[in-house]
């Protein structure tokens, strides 16, 4: 099945040349000795199988790669990435960036995952301690290996008779992202400047080699892409991921980059969990400068599921079980500072399965979205895939006011707004978004009846029963600790299962529009 001719770029444009003067470059009709190739492009997968199956049926590149972050979780979540790997082969995807969510396992279990990999995963400004070097104890406890082993700096593979280039960057703040970090606590990235000088080697390398076409696979983001772009000369496209930028078309300064000597550099980025993908067609004059391109994305809601996919998958993660009948939904949101009504629904599932007051989720954990019709186990799974396990405590209003405020403030105030405004059962709260600050708060009973709370003042002798994953509940990451891992009840599934039950419970066709509970101040 071909990508659906949706936002196609025009293959005329204008390049600058040298000198920054325009020509028509790619109006000119290709010479003999010319080269054009096609590359299918992933990002930012995020171990949405479902997503995997469709994909499989568009992905048709000469040259298949990844930006990074294609699998997802630790090691609770080994088969989903297991599954990945399966679709990665099968997708015949030759290169990954190393993203950050490759690491949030233990290095052994990357070490496994990776090992099966028919492909290569790159990242030339990861930096890790020699093991020999390490205490012994730590790298038993830890499970640490060589990574070095497992991830490339660059590599050449062969397109068509043609020689291509392959490097690699993982992203800079990967030791801030990764889940886990005493796993990793023996590496280290270098900065961004460090990494160009990183890139600037490889490409030097391989051009010894008579390389003149060369793909940077990178996870840094699109921003610091094209500060590689305009600061480097040697590298002709960016497959890029980490701030699931979804970039249509090819559009000068936005994706359309020129290096230090003027030459065309193309970026791309096809959102995040698997809902697009691309493919870039590309020609290139006999000096390996892109003259002609064309950069298209692919819907893949748009394309049916790949049963040979489907039937691997099935055997490694299970048979995915019917649970029920979505009837209507609201759209999902676009960023991270608007009401996620699929979220609040997942919520309203941990409160009332679970007999709390309240319930709580982070919106950056939720990978996909409620779809209209039959829904099974796996489409749950992939909207939580994380295997953070639902704990259950008792939270003083004071903490729970503190939280909000914390995280509001956070969510404004860095780019990409993470960690993303709360869904929240039980309560709904104001925002302020032009000073990125809690403005009210009312806990909301089984009744529906408000009861106002002083996020000036906040209670610390008034509890509230309160459900969330253990990532937010105890372990720290992006949010404040509420309680103590020996504080909770501690419950051996996650928000996936709980949703499942919730919806057979319900035994009657479900509406996503779960929304008011956010409210904007204007």
């Amino acid at each position: 099945m071909k990508i659906s001719p949706i936002n196609i770029n025009p293959l005329k444009f204008s390049f600058r040349d040298s000198k920054g003067s325009k020509h028509n470059k790619l109006e000119k009709t290709p010479q003999s000795d010319t080269f054009e190739m096609s590359v299918g492009y992933v990002n930012d997968l995020h171990g949405q199988t479902n997503n995997m199956t469709r994909i499989l049926s568009g992905l048709k590149g000469d040259l298949n790669l990844s930006g990074g972050d294609n699998n997802i979780g630790d090691e609770k979540n080994k088969t989903v990435n297991l599954a990945v790997i399966k679709f990665m082969n099968l997708a015949k995807i030759r290169g990954s960036a190393l993203g950050n969510h490759e690491l949030d396992t233990k290095q052994k279990d990357f070490a496994d995952t990776v090992g099966r990999y028919k492909g290569s995963y790159f990242a030339v400004n990861l930096k890790q301690e020699s093991i020999d070097e390490e205490d012994p104890e730590e790298v038993e406890e830890q499970e640490r290996t060589q990574l070095g082993n497992y991830i490339k700096k660059s590599e050449i593979v062969e397109v068509n008779g043609e020689k291509i280039g392959l490097i690699g960057a993982a992203p800079v703040d990967l030791t801030e992202r990764i889940t886990h970090p005493a796993y990793h606590s023996d590496c280290s990235v270098d900065d961004l400047e460090d990494t160009v000088e990183d890139i600037r080697e490889q490409i030097e390398e391989l051009q010894r080699q008579g390389v003149n076409k060369i793909f940077l696979l990178s996870h840094l983001g699109h921003e610091r892409d094209k500060f590689v772009a305009k600061n480097i000369d040697g590298i002709d496209v960016i497959i890029g991921g980490h701030t699931h930028e979804l970039i249509k078309d090819i559009k000068e300064g936005e994706n359309l980059i020129y290096s230090k000597s003027g030459e065309p550099i193309i970026l791309t980025e096809a959102g995040k969990n698997g809902n697009n993908f691309g493919k870039l067609n590309l020609t290139f004059d006999k000096d390996g400068v892109i003259i002609k391109a064309q950069n298209n994305l692919g819907e893949t809601g748009m394309f049916s599921k790949n049963m040979i996919n489907q039937y691997i998958i099935n055997k490694i993660l299970g048979e995915p079980e019917v649970v029920g009948v979505i009837k209507s939904t609201t759209p999902p949101p676009l960023t991270l500072i608007e009401e996620n009504a699929h979220a609040n629904f997942m919520c309203d599932a941990m409160r009332y399965e679970l007999g709390t007051d309240i319930a709580l989720w982070n919106n950056s954990g939720t990978r996909s979205f409620f779809r209209e019709g039959i829904i099974d186990s796996r489409d749950i799974k992939d909207i939580a895939p994380f295997e953070d396990r639902i704990s259950v405590a008792n939270v003083s209003e004071k903490k729970l006011v503190n939280m909000f405020k914390n995280v509001i403030e956070a969510t404004y105030r860095t780019h990409g707004n993470k960690p993303g405004l709360l869904a929240v059962s039980g309560l709904n709260y104001t925002v302020n978004p032009k000073e990125g600050k809690l403005v009210g708060m009312n806990f909301v009973d089984k009744n529906g009846n408000e009861h106002p709370i002083d996020i000036d003042n906040p209670r610390e002798d008034k509890f509230y029963k309160l459900a969330q994953d253990s990532f937010m509940m105890f372990e720290g990451a992006d949010f404040d600790v509420l309680a103590s891992k020996d504080e909770c009840i501690n419950y051996p599934f996650n928000k996936d299962f709980i949703t499942c039950e919730y919806i057979r419970h319900l035994n009657a066709p479900v509406e996503i529009n779960q929304t008011g509970r956010i409210r904007f101040e204007t």
